[in-house]
């Protein structure tokens, strides 16, 4: 075999068979159930143990209000609510959603108050939900379906009708559908031009499907997976969106790193059982190294007390694990079978410009090595002082909801609560939600009890960002007498049932923005309730949309720091467990951080600030970034930055215990990973790009983020500032055991 060492290979030949049958058939398993996974999953926000939690469980559960899950039906182009001819077209409506799983209905029918009646016409209809079976959000379809259903009918008596859902959980199950549009259109633009890198880089059409390949695979496993922990958990759909980005970046980089090696096995003169199984040593570290940073990253995210993050790092450490265990596992076994077709469907043209470019690529890398491993701190500082520049700005980072109109226009919901914006009444859907609760006195039934709520109500309203306050003493006039009047769905709404709380349904004002509503949630919070009114004990909780809001960005804001530390310790010990090297994995963190640091400044720079953000449909400065962003992002970039990093550290390791030195080991490692840190690198910023172009913000910033820090670090960082660090380290790399405790020989990973 051209001077190749023969070894008896069948038993490790056949362990690997056996190892890739088995997951074959668990990955074909799983396949079918991740059709329509979507349906398995919330599209509602979760966030359990926060005050605004606490509301909901309260109405739910002491006050066992109708109305704890609510949308909210829109009617414009009918006869005025209190007209006799639009009472009719009304009660037709209400009629038709009444079910066995709607809780309660409140309409000018029942209420005959004027908030009923939008301002220049139109009127709504608050509907709560009591689903049989599934999560409330599962009623939003079916609502839908009948609301239009409605509007048909009456299109030809009133040309000009139209219904509208809207409301937290239309909102919410809107934003995730859209997000779902946006990565599904972003991963059928990316994948064609996928396809045309992997040729590039393989010139061959055989080649460049298998990783596009595993990266199918490695989402259809994810998903399926998804599917099953879905029975037992609450999982977010962003899962959906996050396994399709992630799945198609790392599957398809981890299985380039494969079968590159592979070819260059079967070109050293290897059969291709051997080649195979040898690509599976070399490669295979390396991606274990790799995969667990990635993991890291996610696993961090479980410590978030918010589902749809949770859901996000329970997501990310499945991708990760389908794609390396595809690629160690599958992939190997298929490339032993395939051996020499791997070749198949060579593209005549990109072959000629594949070999011409190869037979100088490597040697202008050895060159490149040579000038960086000659003046590393001239490299250090033209590469590192912008980098350092572009990080600046993330200093201003402001994690908090952006300014502006930033929904989704398509999107019913938005509709709906733009023409709720219009009617002068969209406080309906952004209604602060507070709860009074005294230690003794009973509401309904003492004087000093009613008088507190009075005295609440009056305080809320006085507020000038209040447009309205709906409590008992407003619906009874303040007249507690009159309480049993009201519908026992009124009375179970506003009246806990042992009568010591009460509901107040706090409005905005038209002009009070999602920043100022968040910053009221928080002066409201720190009253001290007890003394105002002068109960010891008493006390307000918070809930309703902007108070979850709040909690949010509390949440997050709270535990990024400790994220933060967690990965880079984690990460940290991962690394210095795979090589063994105290400075290597230092280096790698550090360079990490700069490469976040970098992409933050540039996010912050393009949407935050508004430079340049028109480029991407943005049409002005965010003043802020999604709070979700930052903490998420940091997870991902901080796991996936590492890849580069672990291919070309292992290369010169490598190189190193074939004996060469240390600088001929830096240039010759560079030379043959940059061409495939550059390929792998070019495919992932494409795939996160494609998910810049949909219509819903958080996508965009995030696929934005991550496109730069890939961009970065495989650029500047890995290819200049790396090498520059590791030359002038010299042994000082692979202490404090030095090369013979360092990583797997080349003779172990070729036993």
């Amino acid at each position: 075999m051209n001077g190749k060492p023969h070894c008896n290979s069948d038993r490790p030949a056949r362990r690997l068979f056996w190892l890739a049958g088995l997951t074959g058939a668990v990955a074909l398993a799983l396949a079918p159930l991740s059709f329509h996974v979507e349906r398995r999953l919330d599209t509602a926000v979760r966030l359990k143990g926060s005050e605004s939690d606490y509301v909901a469980q309260q109405l739910a559960t002491r006050f066992r209000s109708p109305f704890v899950d609510r949308v909210v039906l829109v009617i414009q182009g009918l006869p005025p609510a209190d007209s006799e001819e639009g009472a009719q077209a009304l009660t037709q409506i209400v009629g038709a959603l009444k079910g066995p799983e709607i809780s309660g209905i409140v309409s000018r029918l029942d209420l005959p108050d004027p908030i009923f009646l939008g301002q220049g016409g139109g009127t709504f209809v608050l509907i709560g939900l009591a689903p049989v079976n599934g999560l409330p959000e599962s009623l939003v379809p079916r609502i839908r379906e009948q609301a239009r259903m409605h509007q048909d009918q009456f299109r030809n008596r009133y040309p000009a009708v139209k219904l509208e859902l809207t409301g937290e959980l239309p909102l919410n199950f809107d934003l995730r559908t859209v997000s779902s549009s946006d990565v599904k259109k972003g991963e059928s633009l990316v994948l064609p031009v996928t396809l045309a890198l992997l040729l590039l880089a393989f010139a061959s059409v055989a080649a460049a499907l298998i990783p596009l390949a595993v990266g199918q695979l490695a989402i259809s496993v994810a998903l399926g997976v998804t599917a099953l922990l879905a029975l037992r958990w609450h999982l977010s759909i962003l899962v959906q969106n996050l396994a399709a980005m992630l799945g198609l970046s790392l599957g398809i980089d981890y299985a380039l790193l494969m079968v590159s090696r592979f070819r260059e096995n079967l070109s050293a003169g290897y059969s291709p059982s051997e080649a195979s199984r040898i690509a599976a040593r070399q490669a295979g570290h390396t991606l274990l190294i790799s995969a667990s940073t990635v993991a890291i990253g996610f696993a961090a995210l479980l410590t978030v007390p918010i589902g749809e993050i949770r859901s996000i790092g329970v997501a990310g450490f499945v991708v990760a694990g389908a794609s390396v265990l595809l690629s160690t596992t599958l992939l190997p076994a298929g490339l032993a079978l395939l051996g020499s077709r791997i070749d198949a469907g060579v593209v005549p043209f990109v072959r000629r410009l594949n070999l011409d470019f190869s037979m100088h690529a490597r040697d202008r890398w050895r060159r490149w090595g040579g000038a960086i491993t000659s003046h590393p701190w001239t490299a250090i500082a033209l590469a590192g002082v912008p980098l350092l520049l572009l990080a600046s700005p993330a200093a201003r980072l402001d994690s908090k909801l952006p300014r502006g109109d930033w929904l989704p226009a398509s999107a019913e919901s938005v509709q709906g609560l733009h023409s709720l914006d219009k009617m002068g009444r969209g406080g309906i859907v952004q209604s602060l939600r507070v709860i009074l609760e005294l230690p003794s006195d009973s509401i309904s039934q003492s004087e000093s009890g009613w008088n507190a709520a009075v005295r609440l109500s009056a305080r809320l309203a006085s507020d000038p960002r209040a447009d309205r306050v709906v409590s008992l003493p407003t619906l009874t006039e303040g007249h507690r007498d009159l309480i049993g009047s009201l519908s026992s769905e009124t009375r179970r709404s506003f009246l806990r049932a042992d009568g010591k709380a009460t509901l107040a349904e706090l409005l905005p004002a038209r002009w009070v923005t999602a920043e100022e509503q968040i910053r009221w949630v928080r002066e409201l919070r720190r009253l001290s309730v007890a003394g105002i009114l002068g109960i010891p004990g008493a006390k307000i909780s918070i809930g309703g949309m902007p108070a979850l809001n709040a909690d949010y960005e509390s949440a997050v804001g709270d535990r990024l720091p400790r994220v933060i530390a967690l990965v880079v310790a984690a990460t940290f010990l991962a690394l210095f467990a795979g090589f063994r090297s105290l400075f290597a994995a230092a280096k790698a963190v550090a360079l990490n951080l700069l490469s976040v640091g970098a992409a933050f400044g540039a996010l912050v720079l393009v949407f935050q600030e508004g430079h340049g953000s028109r480029f991407l449909g943005v049409r002005e400065a965010t003043g802020g970034v999604f709070p979700i962003i930052p903490i998420l992002a940091f997870a991902i970039v901080f796991g996936l930055s590492m890849d580069y990093e672990v291919f070309l550290v292992a290369r010169v390791l490598e190189a190193r215990r074939s004996g060469l030195s240390e600088t001929e080991a830096i240039t010759e490692a560079l030379a043959r990973t940059a061409g495939l840190i550059t390929s792998a690198a070019a495919i992932m910023i494409v795939v996160f790009a494609g998910f810049t172009l949909g219509d819903f913000l958080v996508i965009k910033m995030l696929g934005f983020t991550l496109a730069v820090a890939v961009l970065i670090d495989a650029t500047l960082v890995r290819i200049v500032i790396g090498p520059a660090l590791l030359s002038l380290a010299g042994d000082w790399n692979w202490w404090p055991w030095g090369l013979s405790g360092v990583g797997v020989t080349v003779q172990e990973r070729n036993r």
